[in-house]
């Protein structure tokens, strides 16, 4: 304990050197954000351009703090990002018929000498079923980001105090059985026949949340999580290590403020030909 500020191992001392290039990241972004023209932010104004607009609630943000929220919004969807990436590799995994399912698509879709790109992700289906249908099983923030109550509000016979904290268990809210028939199976194409969306409007499906509130990361994930897991599909075919019977795989949930495997995922990836 009496030696802890020598940092012996080093990690203070790398972790310094990765947040210093996290900063120069921002700090590139941020100058070029107020090097722009007005019109140009106005045409594609981000929550970064609202931050630095002056007018925002009267508040002015200094260089650090600014560069404290990306670093939150950076890590946030670091770790919600790979989750649901490990969680959709363990359903398939477990069911191989969809994983060749989603194989066949990507192959059909894309040609074999390039890799999976954004503007891919709107035609293929089945892919966005099943990131959605992750989302469901294991959602990333399963109560959802804490709300407090500005006003008394009455919720069918049930008055909630102006000030009270409100989760919602969207993880319950995916498994109930009024909502979803075989609710804790993995099956993808249920969202083939079904015109919902994760965007907030269609409350029996909110993973990001919904309203003003949701979760500003959306845009990133849904780019992210579709292109990342479409690469590992389209490249690699998977087993697991030791022979392991692909129905014995470990699927207990650690809960917390976000929903990750208890045991992580360890598999094996065998070169698509």
């Amino acid at each position: 304990m009496q030696l802890r500020f020598l940092d012996l191992q080093g990690y203070r001392r790398r972790m310094k050197n990765h947040f210093g290039v996290l900063h120069e990241i921002f700090d590139r972004i941020i100058d070029q954000k107020l090097l722009s023209q007005p019109e140009e932010r106005s045409n594609s104004r981000d929550i970064l351009d609202m931050i630095l607009d002056p007018c925002t609630d009267g508040i002015k943000l200094e260089r650090h703090e600014i560069r404290a929220i990306l670093m939150d919004f950076f890590s946030a969807g670091i770790d919600t990002a790979s989750s649901t990436i490990e969680w959709a590799m363990a359903e398939l995994i477990r069911n191989p018929s969809k994983m060749k399912k989603a194989q066949q698509e990507l192959s059909n879709i894309i040609s074999k000498d390039r890799p999976i790109e954004e503007k891919d992700i709107t035609r293929l289906p089945y892919l966005q079923a099943i990131v959605k249908e992750t989302l469901r099983l294991h959602p990333p923030a399963p109560l959802l980001v804490p709300h407090k109550a500005e006003i008394d509000v009455k919720f069918h016979d049930f008055v909630i105090p102006k000030g009270t904290q409100v989760l919602v268990n969207f993880w319950a809210i995916g498994r109930d059985p009024t909502m979803w028939k075989e609710p804790t199976s993995f099956q993808p194409e249920r969202f083939l026949s079904l015109n919902i969306d994760y965007k907030g409007q269609d409350f029996e499906f909110i993973p990001f949340g919904s309203g003003r509130r949701m979760c500003p990361g959306l845009p990133l994930a849904h780019r992210m999580v579709h292109s990342m897991l479409g690469s590992l599909l389209q490249s690699f075919d998977w087993k697991l290590e030791n022979g392991l019977n692909a129905r014995d795989l470990d699927m207990e949930e650690e809960f917390g403020i976000t929903l990750v495997k208890a045991k992580g995922l360890q598999a094996i990836p065998i070169t698509r030909l």
